[in-house]
């Protein structure tokens, strides 16, 4: 458990946005690695489920993931101030395992303290 609180947490606004920004990078590089692209299905559904649920914010991404691919993956990737926006509140949740997500904590937690 001791680990578990060391490592989730990152102390800088800065820090929060480069570890959500690696995590989409390897987001978008899962999805790009299947030609059925799943993980995009997936935020999909995820996102229904939160506009049924009256989350406002999943509205927008309704409307982003009726896109191309390519532009979600742009969106997603975006390092400008609207892209820091749109990832706090992304629907791709669940497309990395929880090991893969528990690698980008503890590289956030390292980059952080360097």
């Amino acid at each position: 458990m001791r680990e578990f609180c060391r490592i989730a947490v990152v102390r800088t606004h800065a820090g929060i946005d480069s570890r959500s920004l690696t995590m989409a990078r390897r987001i978008a590089a899962k999805i790009d690695g299947d030609p059925l692209r799943e993980g995009r299905e997936h935020a999909r559904k995820v996102c229904a489920r939160w506009v049924e649920q009256g989350n406002v914010p999943a509205e927008e991404w309704m409307a982003i993931l009726e896109r191309p691919w390519a532009e979600i993956r742009s969106i997603l990737l975006d390092d400008s101030e609207e892209g820091r926006r749109l990832r706090q509140n992304d629907p791709f949740c669940g497309v990395l395992t929880p090991a893969e997500r528990w690698d980008i904590y503890r590289e956030a937690i390292a980059n952080e303290a360097r």
